[in-house]
Parts: C-alpha cells; structure tokens; sequence
C-alpha cells in the first residue's frame, strides 16, 4: 500500500507547484516582451523620425511623403526580422490601408484618444496577453512637425503628393497632442522565447 500512496502525494505536491512555476514564468515572459518591446519602439521611433526629418529639410514635406511611404513599411518589415516579433505601426484614421487597427487595437487607441500622454508627461503604454501572444501597444502623440503632412492646414502640393502616395488617405485634421495613432508588438510565445535564448529582440 505504501508503495501506491507515495507516489500518489509526489504527484498531487508537483500538481499544486505547477501553477505557481507556471505563473513565475509567465510573469517573466511578460517583462522580456514589455521590455523588448519598448527598445524596438524607440528604434521604431527614432529612425523614421531621422529620415523624416532628413527628407523635410531636402525636399518639403511632400517629398517626406515619399519617403515616409518606403522607410515606414521596410523599416517596420527590418525591425521584424531581426526581432521575431511583428513591429508595426496603426492608427484610428489611417494614412496606409495596410497599417488598419484589429479590435485589440482599435480598443486601446479608442481609450486613449481623450489624453495620449500618461500623467508623467509619456506616451500611453499597453500591454497584455491575447489569444497566446504578448502585446505591446505605445502611443504616438501628434508632434508639431507632423502638422504639415496631417494637420488642419495642408499646402496643396503636400495634399496632391499624398494623394498620389495614398489614394484612401484618412490621416488629417489633426492638431498637437491629438492622438496620431500607435506602434503595436506582437510576441508568439516560441519567437519571444527564441529572442530571450539568442539574445536578441532589437536590443
């Protein structure tokens, strides 16, 4: 009898720890991908507004237009390779039919549409476990140079060069502050565990 029961009280002892590690790891997981994921939005961030800065000071911005139709998607499509997250980029009113919210995202922006900016003067962070991935979701307040290009006011070449870059363009009548739209990360569980393993992850 002692034979039976014993295994049977190992067996129940790792079933009550197997949440809890369960848990830990989860948490853990959780971190990696905010952390990863904050490093790849600020590189997000920083080398488009680089090119796009380069490009407004050579050309105007209607030649940013252009550029910021190839960088974007090339840049969001780099950051993902070298990742193996999908880095990309979404808004309520898009300019690229491409870049449009599913419902997670469009849900988080929606809330954030009143106040971009968090109480420390940051923009507005998401994160979360859906459907068997790790989201990340940061906001993009509407900065003064991007007024030329999706503000109230827009010149008329700017208008016609986006029109001829995007034809379904939603993206204007913003004012500063406004929300622009969002960067969005999505982590699968193998490819943020495969980052963790390498290294990697935009770090």
């Amino acid at each position: 009898m002692r034979r039976v029961v014993l295994p049977l009280l190992s067996g129940l002892a790792l079933s009550a720890c197997a949440p809890h590690e369960l848990g830990d790891d989860r948490a853990r997981m959780a971190e990696e991908a905010q952390a990863r994921s904050e490093i790849l939005a600020d590189r997000f961030q920083k080398e488009l507004l680089s090119a796009l800065t380069a490009a407004m000071a050579a050309e105007g911005p209607q030649g940013a237009i252009g550029v910021c139709s190839s960088i974007a998607p090339a840049l969001a499509a780099q950051l993902s390779e070298e990742s193996g997250a999908s880095v990309r980029r979404t808004a309520l009113k898009t300019r690229n039919p491409a870049a449009k919210a599913d419902a997670a995202e469009q849900r988080v922006m929606a809330s954030w549409a009143a106040a971009p900016i968090d109480d420390e003067g940051r923009p507005k962070r998401w994160t979360a476990r859906e459907g068997g991935e790790y989201r990340y979701m940061r906001a993009i307040p509407t900065m003064p140079m991007c007024l030329a290009c999706h503000g109230e006011n827009i010149a008329p070449e700017v208008t016609a060069a986006i029109r001829a870059h995007y034809p379904e363009d939603q993206a204007t009548g913003f004012a500063p502050g406004q929300l622009r739209g969002a960067f969005s990360i999505r982590w699968e569980d193998a490819a943020l565990a495969r980052a963790i393993r390498n290294g990697g992850g935009g770090q």
